[in-house]
């Protein structure tokens, strides 16, 4: 076992329900999320894509692939941290969102840092 299959990266995410760009009845319920992605591994580390996996509550499924994240691909040293904001659009006031980011470390080798499924939840939704 290498230092990098400890899972070295994590990330953590903040979400916000944009209510002055949605409009509810024309089901469109607009998010935003800041995620930090952090590296607490011992070796340097590129975010190559993304891999996202989007749901509403009527279980309409999303899934979003590319490459890096809002235009980068950032370098981590050990120790470095990353932030973005960035959004997605659910025609339902409550869904979640998990995925992945695909690394590559200096050796050369590759591994999935994972994103923990987490709740997209506009007004009035949570009791």
């Amino acid at each position: 076992m290498t230092e990098h299959d400890a899972q070295p990266i994590s990330v953590d995410v903040r979400t916000v329900f944009l209510e002055s760009q949605s409009d509810p009845s024309s089901q469109i319920y607009i998010f935003a999320y800041t995620i930090n992605i952090r590296n607490n591994g011992t070796v340097a580390a590129k975010l190559l894509s993304r891999h996202w996996v989007i749901r509403d509550a009527n279980g309409k499924v999303q899934e979003v692939q590319g490459e890096g994240v809002v235009g980068e691909q950032p370098y981590l040293q050990p120790g470095e941290q990353f932030e973005y904001t960035s959004g997605t659009q659910l025609e339902t006031s409550m869904g979640t969102m998990g995925g992945s980011y695909l690394m590559r470390t200096d050796d050369g080798s590759e591994f999935k840092a994972p994103v923990d499924e987490f709740l997209l939840s506009g007004p009035r939704t949570l009791h």
